[in-house]
C-alpha cells in the first residue's frame, strides 16, 4: 500500500468558473531546485495538497545537501510523480492556473511533467494577469496579510493556494455566501490503494 499524504480540503461553495489556483513548494540546494509539495484548487473551490515523492535523477543531482529525515520522509510519503501528473490532467485539463509568481513554479511543473514524459495539462500564468488593476508589489502585500490575519504557515503550498483564493474573492472574481473556510491544519489522509492507482 502505498503511503501518502493526501487531502482535499472543504470550502464554501464557489461558482464552477472560478478560476484556479496552484502553489508549490521546493527544495532548494545549490545544484538544483525541485519540488516537494504542491497544493492547488478545483472549480468547487476545494483543494488538494500532496507531498511528491522525488524523481531519483533529482536526488542524484541534490547531492548530499538533503537531512536523512527529509528525504525518507519524502519518500515515505510523497505521492510517485505519474499519480500527481495523473491528478493534474484529471483536476486541471487545458486551464489556465494562476500562481502568486514568486517562485519559479513553471521550472518546478515542467520537471514533474518531463520526468513522467507527459505534457502538462494546463498553461501557467501570474496573478496579476487576472487582477490587472494591482501590481505584483501590492498582490504580494495582500497575500501576506492574509497569511498573517489567518495565523497561516506561508511555506504550506495549501495555504498559498487558500489566500489567492480569499484574494479572489476580495477582488470580486469569486463568489460565495462566505469567506473561504480556513484550511485545516495537518490534514491527511493515508492514501488506499485506488489512490495508488490514480482514481483520487
Amino acid at each position: 500500500m502505498m503511503q501518502a499524504i493526501y487531502s482535499t480540503l472543504e470550502r464554501q461553495p464557489m461558482s464552477q468558473g472560478m478560476p484556479r489556483f496552484l502553489d508549490i513548494e521546493f527544495c532548494q540546494t545549490d545544484e538544483l531546485f525541485f519540488p516537494t509539495a504542491m497544493a492547488w484548487s478545483l472549480a468547487d473551490g476545494r483543494m488538494k495538497t500532496v507531498v511528491i515523492e522525488p524523481d531519483e535523477s533529482w536526488l542524484e543531482a541534490a547531492g548530499h545537501e538533503l537531512h536523512e529525515d527529509e528525504l525518507l520522509y519524502l519518500k515515505e510519503q510523497g505521492v510517485p510523480l505519474i499519480e500527481l501528473a495523473r491528478a493534474l490532467h484529471e483536476d486541471l485539463p487545458d486551464q489556465t492556473v494562476y500562481t502568486d509568481g514568486l517562485d519559479p513554479d513553471e521550472t518546478l511543473v515542467d520537471m514533474i511533467f518531463e520526468a513522467v514524459e507527459m505534457d502538462a495539462p494546463f498553461e501557467l500564468a501570474r496573478l496579476e494577469e487576472l487582477i490587472p488593476g494591482l501590481s505584483r508589489d501590492d498582490i504580494e502585500d495582500s497575500r501576506r496579510d492574509i497569511l498573517f490575519e489567518q495565523g497561516l504557515e506561508p511555506q504550506l503550498p495549501e495555504n498559498g493556494v487558500y489566500a489567492l483564493l480569499l484574494l479572489a474573492y476580495r477582488e470580486g472574481l469569486v463568489e460565495l455566501a462566505d469567506a473561504p473556510a480556513e484550511p485545516d491544519q495537518g490534514v491527511a489522509q493515508e492514501a488506499d490503494e485506488n489512490d495508488a492507482s490514480g482514481d483520487w
